[in-house]
């Protein structure tokens, strides 16, 4: 695989790194990085040499989320087709369970920015280590649309997971690790090596038995509701993001006149207390 694609695999002796590369835009995820990050999912999943798998995002953020300054004429013609944005949307959620649903256990490595969607991702790997600069957030509903993931309340609680998702703030990965949503932090210039070392001392532990275990923990949270909570989420939510809103009207709006950069610092600014 070449240096300049999209997602990165590498092997680290029985640990398979696979790393998110589109750093100019944080690793924000359009369609190329999602089918690339998938295909890299795979052959970490299959490969035979490794037992564990660590998610990392290049330069300075693990993930920005969505890209929401793509422009998608496809998208565009049933922006308004609620049956159809909520099939796109369960395909976005297939997506972000690709780290849950795969055999061996994932640990994301974040630093910088993971929102959105890349939050949701980080949450569904199964260990998390983050730099002490990482922030933490779903910031959509600012926008007039919410994460199709609804991880949240699943690892942090109801009524916290409630106040981040209706406000759309971000926490410091300090908060995230008293949360629940965070295994550890480190200082960010050691958590390469930090996090490469929590892979491989998970790695000594055998394959047979990290599979299994990893199994019958992810089908406990399924009998609990886990998967068709979320699938749930994902068929209320299709029509808002189908929808005409004031406050989505506004934003785009602001978009056309400003710019992506202009109107997104200016909604977040509207919520600084």
């Amino acid at each position: 695989m070449t240096t300049d694609a999209l997602a990165l695999y590498s092997i680290d002796g029985n640990v398979g790194v696979v790393t998110m590369n589109r750093p100019d835009k944080l690793n924000s995820i359009n369609p190329e990085l999602k089918d690339a990050l998938i295909a890299a999912f795979k052959a970490a999943d299959a490969d035979p040499a490794t037992s564990v798998v660590l998610l990392r995002g290049n330069g300075r953020s693990f993930c920005a989320g969505y890209d929401v300054g793509r422009k998608s004429p496809e998208r565009d013609v049933w922006r308004h087709d609620a049956i159809r944005y909520t099939q796109h949307l369960h395909s976005v959620l297939s997506f972000e369970l690709a780290p849950w649903d795969m055999k061996k256990p994932v640990i994301a490595e974040v630093q910088g920015h993971a929102l959105g969607g890349g939050c949701e991702l980080a949450m569904m790997c199964d260990l998390t280590i983050a730099a002490d600069d990482a922030k933490f957030g779903e910031p959509e509903i600012r926008f007039s649309t919410a994460g199709p993931a609804l991880v949240m309340p699943w690892f942090i609680g109801l009524k916290k997971a409630r106040e981040l998702l209706y406000f759309g703030d971000t926490i410091s990965a300090q908060e995230a690790q008293a949360l629940g949503m965070v295994n550890r932090v480190v200082a960010r210039d050691e958590l390469p090596a930090q996090a490469l070392k929590l892979a491989k001392r998970l790695a000594l532990i055998s394959p047979e038995a990290l599979t299994t275990l990893k199994l019958a923990l992810n089908r406990g949270a399924e009998a609990a509701g886990f998967r068709n909570a979320i699938n749930a989420g994902v068929d209320i939510l299709g029509p808002l993001y189908a929808a005409s809103t004031a406050a989505g009207a506004k934003f785009r709006a602001a978009v056309e006149a400003e710019g992506l950069g202009a109107a997104l610092e200016a909604r977040m600014g509207e919520f600084k207390e």
